[in-house]
């Protein structure tokens, strides 16, 4: 008898358990969301957040907060968000630093914590000069760096992160040595080459695509395999036969464990803000690109961008240093 009521008292208590959660899933969101972005505010990363959470207001019934969390190649903003409870109220904007750091000895977090709601944005980085710079082509910025080797000086948004692997590839496949600066993130990178502190900068065209609208700067060539529409008249490295083609993405994380339930609820969030016409306008306008991935797709591309970064980061001998 004893065994038995027992055994009723903790049947209940599991019932009272999964009842809680049920309903705490249910009325989800019922506080607003924190929205972690691993770089400084004024970035790509951080335009794209922002851009997101404003479309969200209207098919959201909470606000979307952007909280930015910059340091050691995201891995600082990675780890908070990793470590933060499964319950959807905060969700970061990844990037592939969180693949790469691993391998460069620092931070915490791993992809394989988090599980993925959608990939929403791909772009290259990009060589870019100042306007006024006496570099008019990719071919004559090339041909000066190879004749002052280790004088041209490339702004970078950090030791290991995608730019600065974009400039060590090239390093590896034209036989040219720059002095790379890195800074915290697009924003001070692109200040950098503005304020004429570095000869050029490498970063994703989209970051500083309103200074090129302005015509402060000049893009000279992008490491994507196809032009991109946003500056269709830039060539690809590619095309001027050298081989490098590395860019970065932005998408939407949850900490490993979150419901299902939530993780859907964002899935859906995201197809209606990406459908939203003034979303897509205003990414235009920032010549960001724009693209759809849902989780499953986005999974996938993570854990091949994996293998890439487990090659590539000891072979170009990356260094936070």
């Amino acid at each position: 008898m004893r065994l038995f009521r027992r055994t009723l008292i903790l049947a209940a208590v599991a019932i009272g358990i999964h009842a809680g959660a049920s309903a705490q899933t249910d009325a989800y969101p019922n506080k607003p969301i924190e929205m972690i972005v691993p770089w400084p505010a004024g970035g790509g990363t951080d335009a794209i957040a922002r851009v997101y959470a404003e479309a969200a207001r209207t098919v959201f019934p909470q606000p979307i907060l952007v909280v930015n969390k910059p340091g050691a190649i995201g891995s600082i903003g990675f780890a908070e968000a990793a470590a933060a409870k499964p319950d959807g109220y905060k969700v970061v904007m990844a990037t592939p630093e969180l693949l790469i750091a691993p391998y460069l000895g620092i931070g915490k977090a791993s992809y394989e914590g988090f599980m993925p709601i959608a990939r929403i944005n791909a772009d290259p980085s990009a060589i870019t000069v100042k306007a006024d710079a006496p570099w008019k082509t990719i071919e004559e910025f090339m041909a000066h760096a190879r004749a002052n080797s280790g004088k041209v000086t490339l702004s970078t948004s950090g030791n290991g992160a995608i730019p600065d692997i974009a400039a060590l590839a090239l390093e590896d496949k034209t036989g040219t040595k720059f002095t790379r600066v890195p800074y915290q993130g697009e924003a001070p990178a692109i200040q950098a080459i503005l304020g004429g502190q570095v000869d050029a900068t490498v970063v994703a065209p989209g970051a500083l695509s309103a200074h090129v609208q302005a015509g402060k700067l000049r893009v000279l060539a992008v490491t994507s395999a196809q032009r991109i529409p946003e500056f269709k008249d830039v060539p690809t490295f590619k095309e001027r036969g050298i081989d490098v083609a590395i860019g970065t993405w932005r998408g939407l994380l949850v900490p490993k464990g979150t419901p299902p339930e939530i993780v859907k609820r964002w899935s859906e969030l995201t197809c209606k803000v990406i459908a939203d016409p003034k979303y897509q306008e205003t990414l235009q306008k920032l010549n960001v690109h724009s693209i759809y991935e849902d989780g499953e797709t986005f999974a996938a591309v993570m854990k091949q961008d994996n293998e890439v970064f487990k090659r590539l980061v000891p072979k170009l001998q990356v260094t936070t240093k």
